[in-house]
């Protein structure tokens, strides 16, 4: 992926860069004294504040100009999303199709400033402790009795946006907790990128040791940019499923959402 260059790959990325972060910061100040009001009124659950983030996230990807669209519709009822993971891009293209609460690896709690908005949005954080799991469980538990949609990588890792990676089946043991509420169902994802016309087919995916910086002014910088649409597949109840029969069916619904 090359970097900027010449004067008008750099005030594209001023541009872009500078609206996108315009965005972010009004978005995190507004957040703030929204989800203190909400708590008042609506406890632990999200309905005011996690439409604002759906909100923000369109801006800044019109401020990127990175078009998207969304096949299908969100589940309604309990439940979680499980999707393919591709790029730090999906943060902002899963969250503009539908309000979610991401469940992330406890190390990029301390990531600075991704830390910051991954604690504004409530990401849910997971350490991989075994001494922890039971606790963990029954938070999970009790944010999905809440009403919050978490969204989970189940790859376990971010691909060049082309391929995608088995399903790890543990990962999917959380949803089988007779704690959850009656009538659970996970709805699977694919968001399908397209690059710019000429790019890599792999220009939006961020993977293995690839830093961040480059890629994200590669991106900022592009001239013209390519698009995003996320497939919401039909939901698949979790009654009568075990960890692997739902990994394999979670699976193959993305697999075959990538074809589009």
């Amino acid at each position: 992926m090359s970097s900027p260059e010449g004067l008008r790959d750099w005030l594209r990325v001023l541009r872009r860069g500078s609206g996108a972060i315009l965005v972010l910061l009004l978005g995190v100040l507004l957040i703030l004294p929204l989800r203190g009001i909400e708590r008042l009124f609506h406890g632990q659950r999200r309905p005011w504040t996690g439409p604002h983030v759906q909100w923000v996230c369109r801006v800044v990807l019109a401020c990127m100009g990175i078009r998207w669209r969304r096949v299908g519709r969100p589940m309604r009822g309990p439940g979680a999303v499980v999707a393919n993971h591709s790029s730090w891009l999906d943060i902002l293209v899963l969250n503009a199709a539908m309000p979610v609460f991401f469940v992330s690896k406890a190390e990029v709690a301390g990531w600075p400033g991704i830390n910051i908005l991954t604690r504004v949005t409530n990401t849910h954080f997971v350490i991989r402790d075994p001494r922890l799991a039971q606790a963990q469980a029954q938070e999970f538990a009790a944010r999905v009795r809440a009403g919050h949609r978490l969204l989970f990588f189940p790859e376990g890792t971010s691909t060049d946006g082309l391929r995608m990676l088995p399903f790890k089946p543990t990962l999917f043991q959380g949803f089988l907790d007779p704690a959850l509420p009656e009538g659970l169902a996970i709805q699977p994802v694919s968001a399908v990128y397209r690059a710019p016309q000429g790019a890599d087919p792999r220009f939006y995916g961020w993977w293995g040791d690839m830093d961040l910086g480059p890629h994200l002014l590669a991106v900022l910088a592009m001239r013209r940019q390519g698009c995003v649409t996320v497939v919401m597949h039909d939901p698949i109840p979790v009654v009568g499923q075990s960890r692997k029969t739902l990994s394999t069916a979670a699976e193959d619904a993305v697999r075959q959402g990538l074809r589009i």
